[in-house]
Parts: structure tokens; C-alpha cells; sequence
């Protein structure tokens, strides 16, 4: 068996990754929220709460007695008036635009003229040339065998021992040219009248591995509850954009 030895670390590629991103991006967002509300609560809550626990012989009584008179009266109007106007012009972006002007026919003619008188020269030196390259390939012809011979042993050596080993295992290559526009006016309005009475009574009595034991409870409760709302709720939204993109 034969063992090929890894070249050195820093010749070493394992991730090749090419990323060229240019971006253009407007975001426009204008929020435009009115909220009004009338509200009146109440909550009046009673509880009593009686108990024998691994007791004997015992008595557990709850009593609970609620009057509730509760008069709500709401005279008011809630109005909420939302008015946005919203003028986004996102319709100037450019990526990668580029600016210039071009004179090159004038230069290409004039240079054409120019070129022209370039004749006697080329014959000249077109037969020196001629007379140099017969020189020189009798030169190259003799010499050029033996270093060639070299060479090709040399590069078949070398890829037996580096073919498996050169380039990069992930070459990633990314152009993402992004232009984009985006927009979201948002407009709310919310208006609420509003009554909440929530009265609450409560009694427990409770005997928890007692014996010869009673437990009582007594809950009673008057509620009396007026609500009255004279009023008006009222929302009004109104937007106007106006968006180029």
C-alpha cells in the first residue's frame, strides 16, 4: 500500500464562497392611530370562607351578605378621527446605473486616417521579421526536445501526487442585485363607550376528615344596577396616499 502525504495547511482551500450583493431598498411605514373611549366599572367583591380540617367535633360556618347598589350613567360622545396623507416617492433607485458618454466615432476616424501611412513601415518590418524567424526556429528546433522530455516527466509526477488534493471541496459565487420598494401606511381609529358592573359573592365552608362536623354556608347577595349610556361612539378613518415606486 501506498500513502500520499497532504500538503501544508495554508494551501489547504475547504470553502470558496464569493458574495457580491447590492442593494437598494426603501421602506416607508407612516402609522396614524386615534383611539377614544368612555368607560365606567365597577366591581364590588364579598367572600367569606370557613374551614375544619382533621378536626373532630367541629363547626365551620360562612356567611356572605352583599347589597350592591350601583348607578352608572355615561353621557359624553367618544369620537376618534384619524386623518393621514401620506406622499411616498420611492421611484429613484437605481442599482448599479452607470453614467458616460461616448465620442469614440470622431477618434475612430481620425485614427483610421492616421493609420494609413503605416505601409512602408509594415514592408520593412515584415522582411527583418522574416529573417529573424528563420533563425530562430532553427534554434528553437534543437533545443526544444530534450528540455520538453523534462518537463512532461516532471508534470506526470507531480499530478499522481496532487490531482485528488488541488482546488476547493465548496465554491460558492453569489450577484444578487436586489431594488426594492415597499410601503405600508397604516391608518386606525377606534371610539368605544363602554359599562361593566361585575359583583362577586362568595361563601365556603368545607370539613376535610372531620367527624360529628357541620359546615355552613350562606350566600345572599342584592344587586342593583343601573347602566345608562347617552352618547355616541364614533370612528372615523380617512387616508389619502399617494405612492410612486
Amino acid at each position: 500500500m501506498g500513502a500520499t502525504a497532504l500538503p501544508d495547511k495554508e494551501v489547504v482551500s475547504i470553502l470558496d464562497l464569493n458574495a457580491d450583493l447590492d442593494l437598494a431598498i426603501d421602506a416607508a411605514a407612516p402609522i396614524d392611530l386615534a383611539a377614544a373611549a368612555n368607560a365606567n366599572v365597577a366591581a364590588p367583591i364579598d367572600a367569606a370562607v370557613g374551614a375544619n380540617i382533621l378536626s373532630s367535633g367541629s363547626t365551620a360556618q360562612a356567611l356572605s351578605d352583599q347589597g350592591v347598589l350601583i348607578d352608572q350613567n355615561v353621557t359624553a360622545d367618544a369620537t376618534a378621527h384619524a386623518t393621514q396623507g401620506s406622499a411616498l416617492d420611492q421611484s429613484n433607485d437605481v442599482v448599479n446605473g452607470g453614467t458616460g458618454t461616448g465620442t469614440d466615432g470622431a477618434t475612430d476616424a481620425t485614427g483610421t486616417t492616421a493609420g494609413s501611412t503605416d505601409t512602408a513601415g509594415t514592408t520593412a518590418g515584415t522582411t527583418a521579421g522574416e529573417v529573424g524567424q528563420t533563425t530562430g526556429d532553427a534554434t528553437s528546433s534543437a533545443g526544444s526536445a530534450a528540455p520538453g522530455a523534462v518537463g512532461e516527466a516532471t508534470d506526470a509526477a507531480t499530478d499522481t501526487t496532487s490531482g485528488a488534493l488541488d482546488g476547493d471541496l465548496l465554491n460558492v459565487d453569489v450577484n444578487l442585485n436586489a431594488d426594492a420598494d415597499i410601503a405600508a401606511p397604516i391608518n386606525g381609529a377606534v371610539a368605544a363607550n363602554a359599562n361593566v358592573a361585575a359583583p362577586i359573592d362568595a361563601a365556603v365552608a368545607a370539613n376535610v376528615g372531620s367527624v360529628d362536623s357541620d359546615a355552613v354556608a350562606v350566600s345572599q347577595q342584592d344587586a342593583i344596577i343601573n347602566q345608562n349610556i347617552e352618547g355616541s361612539a364614533e370612528a372615523t378613518s380617512d387616508q389619502q396616499s399617494d405612492i410612486q415606486q
